[in-house]
């Protein structure tokens, strides 16, 4: 059986998709996921910023298997082709029966929000006197986008949104469509959250720029080879990750900085590192992407479509 993107916007939603990856982020600290590294292999299509990679992304989690394939070509922005492609299948294991094959293009999208969301309704209270009420965001693609939707479920408080583009008229244009302000990088920056939802393959993001106690939310800068975040933001802050394997194998930010990564978000959910968070320093939240969200929002799919 096959489902497309049509069908997954229909069935997926951030409502359902939070709470569950929220526990599923928790299951994996638990060590009740089977997920081996991500196979990265490079396109070879083009030369430097504009070579593509494609990756296969296993996982084995509660009654379920799956395998995601991806691939990520940031040529593809000035092609109108998204920059990412995926294909996800899953399977149940109890039998080894797959299930369906669907577009996971929006999966990847909107699991990559909703983890943000996660960590963001996890961290501010711990991290904050007072819930923030502005966000700063670099980027203005499709995950500054699905950010800014998926925050609306966990964040009532957002007023004030500022964002900020290589591309001006894309700021802008982001800005016009969600009641924000297209500001300058430094503005931007200076907001108590600031997420990174980039393309750069260097650092954007001066440590200079950002608050005392900003909250940095990092999706962006996609490899290991690659980065958004200075060194200064990444040693003057408490770096919790979406994974510590993960991060410290796959992101540029991390391996580049010498940052240590302090706590991974299950440990901050389950309560075993809450008290760790701390309120004088920034905090800085690292992710890059897990087969377990993949699955765990196919998996929503299947079910709001099987009526199970």
């Amino acid at each position: 059986m096959y489902i497309g993107e049509d069908e997954v916007r229909k069935h997926l939603t951030y409502k359902a998709l939070i709470p569950a990856i929220r526990q599923a982020l928790i299951d994996y600290t638990a060590g009740l996921v089977e997920q081996p590294p991500r196979i990265i292999l490079r396109a070879g299509n083009a030369e430097g910023a504009k070579n593509g990679w494609f990756a296969v992304m296993p996982v084995i989690a509660g009654d379920v298997m799956g395998v995601k394939t991806v691939t990520f070509y940031p040529g593809n922005a000035s092609l109108g082709v998204p920059t990412h492609l995926a294909m996800v299948e899953l399977l149940r294991r109890s039998t080894g029966e797959p299930l369906a094959v669907m577009n996971g293009r929006l999966i990847t999208e909107m699991r990559t929000a909703a983890v943000s969301a996660v960590a963001f309704a996890a961290l501010a209270p711990l991290h904050f006197e007072v819930r923030p009420v502005s966000l700063g965001i670099l980027g203005s693609g499709v995950q500054a986008r699905a950010h800014l939707e998926a925050f609306h479920e966990v964040w009532p408080e957002l007023k004030q949104v500022r964002v900020w583009s290589p591309t001006s008229a894309h700021a802008q244009r982001l800005a016009d469509e969600a009641g924000a302000q297209a500001v300058s990088i430094e503005e931007a920056a200076g907001s108590e959250v600031v997420l990174t939802a980039t393309s750069a393959t260097e650092p954007v993001l001066k440590g200079c720029w950002l608050g005392p106690r900003a909250l940095v939310l990092a999706v962006g800068a996609t490899g290991a080879t690659v980065r958004e975040l200075d060194d200064e933001v990444m040693q003057t802050s408490f770096v919790v990750a979406e994974s510590r394997s993960s991060v410290k194998r796959e992101s540029g930010d991390v391996r580049f900085s010498g940052a240590e990564v302090e706590a991974e978000i299950g440990e901050v959910l389950n309560g075993t590192r809450q008290s760790s968070i701390p309120r004088d320093r920034r905090v800085l939240f690292k992710s890059v992407g897990m087969a377990i969200e993949d699955l765990t929002a196919a998996r929503l799919v299947w079910q709001a479509r099987s009526g199970s």
